[in-house]
Formats: structure tokens, C-alpha cells, sequence
């Protein structure tokens, strides 16, 4: 019995596929509608946080409390450019829950019940891991950078007395999504072991060559200084580790399931 869109069996319970098959334009006027929610959400939100523009430029200007009298703008066109970068960054982000709502109500459907935990587990732990990553390179890595940089700066003999205000903000953005993406490479390598692509032992014998990447993605992410390179590539190796252990454990369990296995056909020959 089919009511709305899920498919109910003859004893009351659900299918494992909650949509059953549809024709082809059904599914192209579905596609239609969540880009154009989509669409709609990612506009809406743009709107929304040009208001709060004075306050996110504040606190893009000064991270960790840093002094900023040497920030400032050098055109006319300073703080429309600004404005801009809020508002394609600010409003994608806010977005993305709206526009992550829209997508999963398009896709789970046609997804298995495990399927859609792992997709769920997976955007909760990826949103966590970016948080995490935006919050290290706001409260410390900002703060420690522009710091070196300034010492560099004094020990080489250059005084700088007016920072570009495009500039700056352009560095503290890209640091802040720099790191938030960084951090989500152990969920990606987690989720291949997870599902038996990489095994641990790979990950393992591969180590050094693993470490030498995430400093060489540290170095290109992060502001020409050493210092952020490092507080970058070290959660990333602390992470890369543990992913390590987690896919070994998860081996583990897929071993002890399988050694349970074979006792079956004996029972069955006795």
C-alpha cells in the first residue's frame, strides 16, 4: 500500500526504502524543487546578515582581542568590499543548515535506514570538526601569526605603521576556512575505513608520508609563518593518528564477527 510517498507493507511495517520507484520526471521536478529551496535559502540568508555586517566586520578586524589601530581602509570602495565578503561568506554559512535540509530531504528517500545514520553521524562530526578547526584558528592561530609577523617585521627593519584592511581580513578568512576545512580530512580517511576502502595497517606504514602532506597542506593553508603551520599540522597528525586506532578497532569487531560465522555449519552437518 503506498501512502504519500512511502510504501507500507501488507503487515504495517515500512520497507527499508521508504520511496518506492518513481518515474523519471517525478524525480527531475523533485531535483528542481530542492535547488530552488536551495537557491532561495542561500539568497534569503544573504540578506539577512547584511545587518549584522558592523559587528562581523569588528570581529574579523580584531581576533583574540588583538589591537587593530594599524587596520584600516585605504579606498572608498573599503568597506563595500567588505560588505561583499560578508555577505558571500556570512550568508553561506548561515545557509548551510537550511541548504543541508533540503539536499537530505531529496536524498534520504532512496537511502536505507543505516544508510541515512551514517550520513547524519557524518554531518554532525563534520560540522563539529569545522568548529572545532574555526575556533583554533580564531581564539590562537590568529593571534600567534600576526604576532610573528610583526616581530619578523621589527627584526628585519620594517615598520609598519597602516595595514591594508582588505588585506587583513583576507588573511583571517582564509585562515579560519583554511583550518575548518583542514579538519575534516580525518573524518574523510575515518569514513574510507570505516567502509574497508583503507585499512589500518595502510594508514600505518604510510605515516611518514602522511606527515610530510599535512605539514606541506599546513604550510599552503596557513599565513607565511611557521608558528600557524604548526599549530595547524599538529591536530591534523593528533587526528590522523586516531583515525588510525579507530579503523583498527573497527577491524577488529568485522574479525570477531566473521570467527562467529563458520560454527554454523556444523551445527547444520551434526
Amino acid at each position: 500500500m503506498k501512502v504519500g510517498r512511502f510504501l507500507i507493507k501488507k503487515d504495517g511495517a515500512a520497507d527499508d526504502y521508504n520511496d518506492p520507484p518513481r518515474p523519471f520526471l517525478e524525480h527531475l521536478i523533485d531535483l528542481r524543487d530542492c535547488l530552488l529551496h536551495c537557491v532561495i535559502a542561500w539568497v534569503l540568508c544573504e540578506i539577512i546578515i547584511i545587518p549584522f555586517a558592523p559587528k562581523i566586520t569588528e570581529w574579523i578586524i580584531a581576533p583574540a582581542g588583538l589591537s587593530t589601530d594599524k587596520v584600516q581602509g585605504l579606498g572608498w570602495t573599503a568597506g563595500f568590499s567588505i560588505l561583499i565578503k560578508i555577505m558571500l561568506w556570512g550568508g553561506t554559512a548561515l545557509s548551510m543548515p537550511f541548504l543541508l535540509f533540503f539536499i537530505m530531504r531529496f536524498v534520504f528517500p532512496g537511502l536505507r535506514r543505516s544508510e541515512r545514520s551514517i550520513i547524519i553521524f557524518c554531518l554532525f562530526a563534520s560540522t563539529l570538526l569545522f568548529g572545532v578547526g574555526v575556533w583554533m584558528a580564531y581564539a590562537a592561530t590568529l593571534d600567534i601569526a600576526i604576532q610573528v609577523l610583526q616581530k619578523i617585521n621589527a627584526w628585519v627593519g620594517i615598520k609598519v605603521d597602516i595595514v591594508r584592511l582588505d588585506e587583513h581580513v583576507d588573511i583571517v578568512i582564509k585562515t579560519i576556512i583554511a583550518f575548518g576545512l583542514a579538519f575534516q580530512l580525518p573524518l574523510l580517511l575515518l569514513a574510507l575505513g570505516w567502509i574497508g576502502v583503507v585499512p589500518s595497517e595502510a594508514l600505518r606504514s604510510r605515516r611518514r608520508i602522511a606527515i610530510v602532506i599535512i605539514f606541506v597542506i599546513a604550510m599552503i593553508l596557513t599565513p607565511p609563518d611557521p608558528v600557524s603551520q604548526i599549530l595547524m599540522a599538529l591536530p591534523m597528525c593528533a587526528l590522523y593518528e586516531a583515525c588510525i586506532w579507530v579503523i583498527r578497532l573497527r577491524e577488529l569487531a568485522r574479525g570477531d564477527t566473521k570467527d562467529d560465522e563458520p560454527s554454523a555449519p556444523d551445527n547444520d552437518a551434526d
